[in-house]
C-alpha cells in the first residue's frame, strides 16, 4: 500500500506505522512537530524489510490548521506517486473535568477532533475516488457510542466523526471508498497517562495488529481491544436513568 498517515509519532499511531513498515508498505506521514516526524521517519526507515525501506518522507500538517490540509496531501502525491490509503489518528483528548473548566480547550478539542478531522478526510475522500477508490482509516472512540458522564464533551466529538464515517461507508463503498472507522476503547498510551485503566485496558501493539487486519479486510467498523464491542452493546441498551446512575 500506499499510506499517508496523520499521527505516527505517538501511541497507537506509531505502533500501527511499525507494522506497515515493517511489511514493506510505502509511507508518508503529516504531523505538526518537524523534529517528532523525522525521528519517526528514521525509526520506520529502519524497520523496513532488511532495513533497505526507502527513506520516508514527511510534511507539516496541523489538524487545528485546515488551510494547509490540500498542501500536506499534494506533497504526499508527489512523493508516493500517489497514494491508495489515508490513515488518521492525529487527535485532542481532555478530561470532562478539564473541559467544562476551559471552555477554550472544549473549543479547541471540538473543532480539531469533529469538524477539521472530517474536513482533512473530505480532502483525502475526493483525491481518494477521483482514482477509483482506497482505504481511508480514522481513529474515532467508543465514547462516541452512547453519551456517558465521564465523557459528555470528548464523547460528542466522537459520536459525530463515528457517524460521518459510517455515512462514508453507506455512499461511497460501491464507489471503491473502504472506510474503515477505528473506535478504540481505553488504551495505554501518553494519552491516558495519568487515568486509572480498567481491567480490560489494551496496548498499542496489539490495537494495531488488530486495526491493521481491519484495514486489509477493509472492515468498516472495528472496536479495539475487541471485548469493547461487548462492553458497549451493553451500554448502548441501558435505558436513560441507569445511566443517569452510574459512573461508566
Amino acid at each position: 500500500m500506499k499510506v499517508v498517515f496523520l499521527g505516527a509519532t505517538r501511541g497507537m499511531g506509531r505502533a500501527l506505522a511499525r507494522l506497515l513498515a515493517e511489511r514493506g508498505d510505502r509511507l508518508f506521514l503529516l504531523g505538526r512537530d518537524p523534529e517528532e516526524l523525522a525521528r519517526s521517519a528514521a525509526d520506520l526507515h529502519a524497520r523496513g524489510p532488511g532495513g533497505a525501506l526507502e527513506v520516508i518522507a514527511h510534511a507539516s500538517c496541523d489538524l487545528a490548521r485546515p488551510e494547509g490540509f490540500s498542501a500536506a496531501l499534494d506533497a504526499a502525491d508527489l512523493a508516493l506517486g500517489g497514494f491508495d490509503t489515508v490513515v488518521v489518528t492525529a487527535g485532542l483528548f481532555a478530561t470532562q473535568e478539564q473541559l467544562e473548566a476551559d471552555l477554550e480547550l472544549t473549543q479547541r478539542l471540538l473543532v480539531v477532533d469533529f469538524a477539521n478531522t472530517v474536513v482533512f478526510c473530505e480532502h483525502a475522500r475526493g483525491r481518494l475516488l477521483a482514482r477509483g477508490g482506497g482505504t481511508l482509516c480514522v481513529f474515532s472512540s467508543v465514547a462516541g457510542d452512547r453519551a456517558r458522564k465521564p465523557v459528555v464533551l470528548y464523547g460528542a466529538a466522537k459520536a459525530g466523526l463515528s457517524h460521518y464515517l459510517e455515512g462514508l461507508d453507506h455512499k461511497f463503498r460501491a464507489q471503491g471508498l473502504r472506510t474503515v472507522c477505528v473506535k478504540p476503547g481505553f488504551v495505554k498510551t501518553g494519552m491516558t497517562a495519568g487515568l486509572k485503566p480498567p481491567p480490560f485496558a489494551g496496548e498499542p501493539e496489539a490495537v494495531a495488529r488488530r486495526v491493521l487486519s481491519a484495514i486489509d479486510r477493509g472492515k468498516p467498523e472495528v472496536y479495539a481491544p475487541g471485548i469493547w464491542a461487548q462492553v458497549m452493546r451493553v451500554i448502548r441498551w441501558l435505558p436513560r436513568f441507569v445511566m443517569r446512575r452510574i459512573k461508566f
